[in-house]
């Protein structure tokens, strides 16, 4: 810490009480009121170094009054700076320091010590300890620290603007092309006591500083002046990123509830506790909402999971609509970056209904479709090829897909959770962004699960959300066995199913055909060096085909019994159901359970995927599946 030394006199003053008495052994003339505590001092010493004095008490001097009184309640610093005025004014011994030259200052200048009323006076030395001052980074911050005490007078000298100026410049400049200390005591030691200053290190071994070094020490500023350094290094073209990485660290030390959860959520994060005790639920209200202004305008500058433990913190302490509405557009506009986890925001509104708040996410997802919309660079014609198969490089469409899946089975064992709700949601996310459909079944099949009270409307309804051509194996073998479907989706299941594998058996014979005829035609020397392999081929070729068969096997009996199941239910459904057997393709002839016909496919003459039930977004005119 800097600090200078004034005067040459040894300590000449002394505390009677609330009273300073200055031992010189002459009777005092003038008395100094400064709150409870007084001053028994003497005219010519103070006159000589100070306007305002020699005003007052020009004005109170009278032929019968011989001691001065006189009542200062508004000195800048109170009774604490004045003694060192005094001391000033008679020569005594005193230092300068980053933790009074502010108030020193302020104080100079209500009593008017200028160069005018003795050379050197305190004005011009505090004027130029105080340029020492902001040189340096600690010290800089500990007179703007300072300056809380003597706001107004500060104020108006400009002394708190040179401070955060001095401050945003080092922050925002290389830390590694200056000589300043760049973070407090316990920072500049190392664990042997090594001291570091003015950038010179014993060690041979450099100590990496990173951009982030300067966000504890700021992170103590009140509200107010943290705001105004914040302006300040944005003002100084300061990377959006370290902004934002200041803002989300002074956020996690003053707002109890953002690193309660932070260090709880995360494992591997302390939060510092708060500094401010018994911050009530006004003061974080109005911090966080200042805080999410000052927040940088630019995508993915904030990560999205601060983002949203931000819109947590601010729906549990009822931020103003304005706050929530901005912190959910900034999260919607990069909620491809969002985690599950982060997602998941408590329902703490007046009126609860469900555990976690599924109208935000709502409205979070409005707005990320209206942003990846209106981004030329959003790919919407996706192959077919990618749709099955999943591209290596998912987009944001398709990630935010995923991600609303897993959120929608996350909530869906909510028993308050109407459908309607459950259905909006998973309806915005459009079908070309999901390459499969298993994550939207299996939130389905969650959500019937948790309401056995839903009609069989209601569940046909939820379940044309889901597209049964892009199931995989998996899932298409659930679906066939899931009591909670509505019978014709699993039926279409099954039928895609069977489609599926007698387009892949007839790709077998092709490629086993083909392997035949290039067996037939290659010359003997060709027969001798490739017969291996060839051989192989045609071997795994026909384990394959077997297996297939297999399956196809097994899928027309469970089709076959699923058929005889139905004529139970009654001869007036019965042809309604044959019907939708022929559109499938399968015979409607009645026939016996070990008749190997009665469960075979029917030729047809049109294309299978145009007679085939779809539930959402097949090839049928306006997505309406065949009854």
């Amino acid at each position: 810490m800097a600090c200078m030394k004034l005067g040459s006199k040894s300590e000449v003053f002394h505390l009677d009480g609330h009273t300073w008495l200055c031992s010189t052994g002459l009777q005092s003339d003038v008395i100094i009121e400064i709150g409870e505590t007084s001053f028994h001092l003497h005219k010519f010493p103070l006159l000589s170094r100070s306007e305002a004095l020699a005003n007052l008490t020009g004005d109170h001097s009278s032929e019968n009054e011989k001691r001065c009184v006189l009542q200062l309640h508004d000195v800048p610093g109170g009774a604490k700076t004045f003694l060192l005025i005094a001391k000033f004014c008679y020569g005594v011994k005193m230092e300068l320091t980053t933790s009074n030259v502010v108030s020193l200052r302020c104080a100079a200048e209500y009593f008017g010590m200028s160069e005018d009323y003795g050379e050197d006076n305190l004005i011009a030395q505090t004027e130029n300890f105080l340029n020492e001052v902001l040189g340096g980074w600690t010290d800089s911050l500990k007179a703007l620290e300072t300056c809380e005490k003597v706001l107004a007078q500060a104020e108006e000298l400009h002394i708190v603007s040179r401070c955060i100026n001095s401050l945003a410049m080092k922050a925002s400049a290389d830390p590694s092309l200056f000589s300043w200390p760049m973070q407090g005591g316990s920072d500049m030691r190392k664990p042997d006591g090594t001291v570091f200053w003015n950038g010179i290190r014993t060690s041979a071994k450099p100590h990496p500083v990173g951009e982030d070094w300067w966000y504890e020490d700021v992170s103590l500023l009140t509200p107010p002046l943290y705001k105004r350094l914040i302006l300040a290094v944005r003002s100084n073209d300061m990377k959006p990123e370290r902004v934002a990485g200041a803002l989300m660290y002074y956020a996690k030390r003053h707002l109890p509830l953002l690193g309660r959860e932070s260090s709880i959520e995360s494992g591997n994060f302390a939060a510092p506790r708060s500094t401010i005790s018994g911050i009530s639920e006004a003061d974080q209200r109005n911090l966080l909402e200042e805080l999410v202004g000052l927040l940088p305008d630019q995508k993915g500058v904030t990560p999205s999971n601060s983002l949203l433990r931000l819109l947590r913190t601010a729906t549990m302490i009822h931020a103003s609509p304005s706050c929530r509405g901005n912190l959910e557009k900034r999260v919607g506009a990069q909620l491809d970056q969002a985690s599950l986890q982060d997602l998941l925001i408590p329902n703490t509104g007046y009126s609860v209904e469900t555990l976690y708040d599924i109208d935000c996410v709502q409205r979070i997802l409005d707005h990320f479709m209206l942003v990846d919309h209106d981004n030329p660079r959003s790919n919407y014609i996706v192959d077919e090829e990618q749709m099955m198969e999943g591209s290596h490089f998912p987009t944001p469409i398709t990630t935010v897909a995923n991600l609303i899946d897993s959120y929608l089975a996350e909530v869906a064992p909510d028993v308050n959770l109407k459908l309607a709700k459950f259905h909006s949601l998973a309806a915005a996310v459009p079908e070309y962004a999901r390459s499969l459909d298993d994550g939207i079944y299996r939130a389905i099949d969650i959500y019937l699960k948790a309401h056995p009270w839903l009609t069989d409307s209601e569940r046909e309804q939820l379940c044309r959300l889901m597209n049964c051509q892009k199931f995989s194996l998996e899932a298409s073998t659930h679906a066939t066995q899931n009591e909670r479907l509505p019978l014709r989706v699993t039926v279409q299941v099954v039928f895609f199913e069977q489609l599926r594998l007698r387009t892949s058996v007839s790709g077998l014979f092709f490629v086993s055909e083909n392997l035949d005829n290039s067996r037939n035609l290659s010359g003997n020397l060709a027969l001798a060096r490739n017969g291996l392999h060839t051989e192989a081929g045609a071997t795994h070729g026909r384990i394959v085909v077997d297996d297939m068969k297999r399956r196809v096997s097994e899928l027309e009996k469970e089709c076959l019994s699923m058929k005889q199941e139905i004529e139970k239910m009654g001869k007036t459904k019965l042809g309604s159901w044959n019907n939708l057997f022929r559109k499938f393709g399968f015979s409607h002839s009645k026939s016996k359970p070990g008749d190997p016909k009665a469960s075979k496919p029917t030729d047809t003459k049109e294309s299978p995927t145009s007679s085939a039930p779809l539930v959402n977004g097949g090839e049928h005119p306006n997505n309406e599946s065949v009854e």
